[in-house]
């Protein structure tokens, strides 16, 4: 299990962690960074997304490669193909978000919707993020290891935080409706 061991805990960390902080950093209930700025926030966002997105494409590799090594196929389960879909979508989120830091890159479209449009794609992305880390817990590996009550907590997790972000982004996405009337 050693090598293997490094992907559920690369993913873990980039999904379940990295990424959810780096979301709720903009929530006015939930934040550490309540009281800084917008542009800290910001930057602090940037930085735990692009963490995120290392440890992602790091435990791709450390999964690639231990199939590799033992001649097993690539890709062709529900949890390959939507993690490696979730990765790739992680990385143009990524791209997206240097959009808005430099949104004179895009001067056909309002800073308000390049926003709306990096937050709701964004919230796909996490979305699918969460998918694959549920069905990674639906694979043998997990099942034999976590087992009865556990294995329904550890579910909850993802979901609950899904809720979350997607309350989050909902929120903010109404809050910006208001008061633009």
């Amino acid at each position: 299990a050693g090598l293997f061991s490094w992907h559920p805990l690369l993913m873990a960390l980039a999904f379940s962690f990295l990424m959810t902080e780096a979301l709720l950093i903009f929530s006015p209930e939930t934040s550490l960074l309540r009281s800084f700025s917008r542009k800290v926030k910001v930057r602090v966002h940037w930085a735990l997304q692009l963490l995120a997105l290392l440890c992602a494409l790091l435990g791709l590799g450390v999964i690639t490669y231990n199939k590799h090594l033992n001649g097993k196929a690539h890709f062709v389960t529900w949890h390959g193909l939507t993690g490696l879909l979730t990765v790739l979508y992680a990385g143009g989120q990524c791209a997206g978000g240097v959009v808005l830091l430099y949104p004179k890159l895009m001067k056909t479209w309002t800073l308000a919707k390049l926003k709306l449009y990096h937050a709701t794609s964004g919230l796909v992305g996490y979305l699918l993020g969460c998918a694959s880390l549920m069905l990674g817990m639906c694979s043998l590996w997990f099942t034999a290891l976590v087992t009865s009550v556990s294995w329904y907590l550890a579910m909850l997790c993802p979901l609950l935080t899904s809720l979350v972000i997607m309350n989050q982004v909902s929120n903010a996405y109404l809050y910006r409706k208001r008061s633009q009337h």
